[in-house]
């Protein structure tokens, strides 16, 4: 493809190739607070067969905490972009604040990538990337995958999107282990993640 071209990738930051920073491509990195990424990633290798079977919700909490899963360390990967971000030339945005207000998100890219969009454009941009649009959106929901792949009739892959749905599913055992071991795992790296809106 001719520039600019755009890559989608769930690397972590020590597996991008060295090429990619030496010529200073732009990096836009989306983070989603820990709980409600547990639980969607959950919900996505229950549905996903390329991935080994994930238990259940009590022993994913641990795998996710012990970086068990794919891509490994969610810690290490938020991290990883968040001390690199000035750097590396990295957009970090965080899922929330996209979620609260997606028109000031879609405003922080376009200044970011440096792009003359008008109003409209942004708007149109903002109800086509809205959850409910794309959940009905073959290209982004991925019902175009074979069944054997990706089995939707276990759990959609654009299932809710909400921030703070992961209160519907932790235990107050589970919330205890979970925050003590999140605190050891977080406590140098001061990212303002939040939990619920």
């Amino acid at each position: 493809m001719s520039p600019p071209r755009l890559i989608k990738t769930h690397l972590p930051i020590q597996l991008v190739p060295v090429g990619f920073w030496e010529n200073k491509c732009k990096v836009i990195y989306v983070a989603r607070n820990a709980k409600d990424n547990l639980v969607s990633y959950y919900h996505f290798d229950r549905m996903n067969k390329t991935q080994p079977e994930p238990g259940s919700l009590d022993e994913y909490i641990y795998k996710f905490m012990k970086g068990d899963v794919g891509w490994g360390s969610w810690y290490d990967h938020v991290k990883g972009y968040w001390e690199n971000r000035e750097k590396r030339n990295i957009l970090y945005l965080f899922y929330e604040d996209m979620k609260e207000n997606p028109q000031r998100a879609v405003e922080r890219i376009k200044q970011y990538l440096d792009l003359s969009v008008t109003d409209d454009v942004i708007a149109r941009i903002v109800e086509h990337t809205s959850f409910k649009v794309m959940k009905d959106n073959p290209m982004t929901n991925y019902t175009f995958i074979p069944k054997s792949i990706l089995d939707h009739s276990i759990s959609p892959f654009m299932r809710k999107g909400e921030v703070g749905d992961w209160v519907n599913h932790f235990s107050a055992s589970h919330l205890k282990i979970f925050d003590e071991d999140y605190e050891r795992q977080m406590k140098m790296a001061n990212i303002p993640f939040r939990t619920n809106l």
